[in-house]
């Protein structure tokens, strides 16, 4: 399994040349370079950008860290973090990962804290099984979400943290999720498998720069938490990797996503908000959510997803200028009786498509559930949900697989200024049932009638409203590099 491990610098490269030969990729390609590159150095300092600036900086190399690929650095990380918390309070702390391989199981971080990765930097996830702890599952999940009862630890985790940065000059974690996929298909894990970043139950959270491969699960899982920023990350797993989705955001509020680039074996992006009567009963949505400048590549899943898991109810998310090349479905809402809660509020404008099986995906009728105790009469309600100014070229399935509720459709769907491209002529473009809503004239090919209740003229709705999360900006910040070579 080891072989279908990716690395990051070929496979960049190569996608990237394909998306500027489509033109579609180049706003995501000049974004991100755009907003992360301050200047290196500032008088013998070296420069990076975040929202907050820390006092006190310390190598990994300090605390007996050895980056050689095979010795194990989990006691070293967590000492660093551990010695570094005692600045939460005194302008904070950053860890220095310097040049080097720093094998590792699980650790957590602190408030105030930030975890910088030099450009050769590669976090490695420990293959012993022994170094990941097992812990309780979601509250809003019940279980976890491969197995009932517990969990692995995240690799990169924490909870009850305020202002934490993961940054550094495109450094790379690396969860070397061969083993683990290999054991899930095969049956042979007893527990859910961990994600490589996982924060809970907090505040101001930003991730940047960075690249995040072969995922054993999940890449990056904020969830109970809320003020988070994602830019400028670049996640990839083999595209038949199970489950590695890029970026969910869980029961999480106030939630920017931006400039990122993923290849993926499960949903680039995935709103989520807990799973049947257990995420009914915990009753923390996600809402207040941007998605900007995406670049996804998932051939057998979405660019983003709303769900399956949702029954905290998800709203107010927006999604404009993004893009998917190769990928199952665009925006794609997941539900099914029992989920009950809602979807609702979701605005979409600029979305540019090739190569994909569906340009739009709803299904009401996703059949995954946690155990028997699902509520049957819990009906999730779809309402409110704008698709405007799309192009989607080589579509090999068709335009639409539309499958709301039978007694519970799904409404207020709006379409304008929509053109798929088919890749063969089909006798029906588009696959409605249980939805109702409205498009304008210049929806090719014209949707289903069902879509056609009422012609409109302008286009579909889009926030005009500024986010607060969108007032979140970064600063240069300044550190005195640990001596060269140090850890190796």
């Amino acid at each position: 399994m080891a072989s279908l491990m990716l690395k990051a610098s070929p496979l960049v490269h190569f996608l990237r040349s394909l998306c500027v030969v489509v033109l579609l990729a180049t706003s995501v390609v000049s974004g991100r370079h755009h907003s992360s590159s301050p200047p290196a150095s500032r008088n013998g300092q070296s420069m990076y950008l975040a929202p907050n600036c820390r006092a006190h900086t310390a190598s990994l190399a300090d605390f007996g860290g050895v980056g050689d690929g095979t010795t194990s650095n989990t006691a070293a990380f967590r000492s660093a973090v551990d010695e570094l918390s005692q600045y939460s309070g005194d302008g904070g702390a950053m860890l220095y990962v310097p040049a080097g391989k720093w094998l590792t199981g699980p650790f957590n971080l602190t408030s105030h804290f930030t975890l910088f990765l030099h450009s050769d930097a590669v976090i490695l996830g420990s293959q012993n099984m022994s170094e990941w702890p097992v812990i309780a599952p979601l509250p809003s999940y019940g279980r976890g979400r491969d197995k009932i009862g517990g969990r692995y630890a995240s690799l990169i985790g924490g909870a009850n943290l305020t202002d934490v940065v993961i940054t550094g000059n495109n450094g790379t974690i690396d969860g070397q999720g061969a083993m683990w996929w290999s054991k899930f298909h095969q049956n042979k894990l007893k527990y859910t498998r961990g994600y490589l970043v996982e924060l809970m139950w907090s505040e101001g959270i930003f991730i940047s720069n960075v690249t995040l491969l072969n995922s054993p699960a999940w890449n990056i899982h904020p969830v109970y938490s809320s003020n988070i920023v994602v830019q400028g990350v670049t996640i990839l797993a083999p595209t038949r990797s199970p489950n590695t989705d890029g970026i969910n955001p869980d029961s999480c509020s106030h939630v920017r996503i931006e400039d990122c680039y993923v290849v993926s074996g499960d949903d680039c992006v995935a709103i989520k908000s807990g799973w049947d009567e257990y995420g009914i009963k915990f009753n923390m949505p996600s809402q207040h959510i941007v998605v900007r400048r995406l670049t996804c590549v998932s051939p057998t899943s979405a660019m983003i997803a709303l769900g399956s898991e949702m029954s905290g109810g998800v709203s107010d998310v927006r999604a404009e200028d993004i893009t998917a090349v190769n990928t199952e479905s665009a925006v794609r809402i997941k539900t099914a009786v029992g989920r009950g809660n809602y979807v609702k509020d979701v605005f979409v404008r600029g979305m540019h498509l090739d190569g994909m099986k569906y340009v739009f995906w709803m299904t009401g009728n996703y059949k995954s559930h946690p155990d028997d105790g699902f509520d049957p009469n819990a009906i999730p309600v779809v309402d409110n949900i704008s698709y405007q100014d799309v192009v989607a070229t080589g579509v090999y399935k068709s335009a639409a697989r539309l499958e709301g509720i039978d007694g519970a459709p799904f409404r207020g769907i709006c379409l304008a200024n929509v053109t798929a491209q088919l890749d063969k002529s089909k006798k029906y473009p588009w696959t409605c049932t249980d939805v109702e809503g409205v498009s304008s004239a210049d929806v090719t090919p014209p949707p289903c009638e069902a879509l056609q209740q009422g012609k409109h003229d302008g286009a579909c709705p889009f926030p005009t409203d500024t986010l607060p999360i969108d007032k979140v900006t970064v600063q240069q910040c300044a550190y005195d590099v640990p001596p060269a070579g140090a850890g190796n």
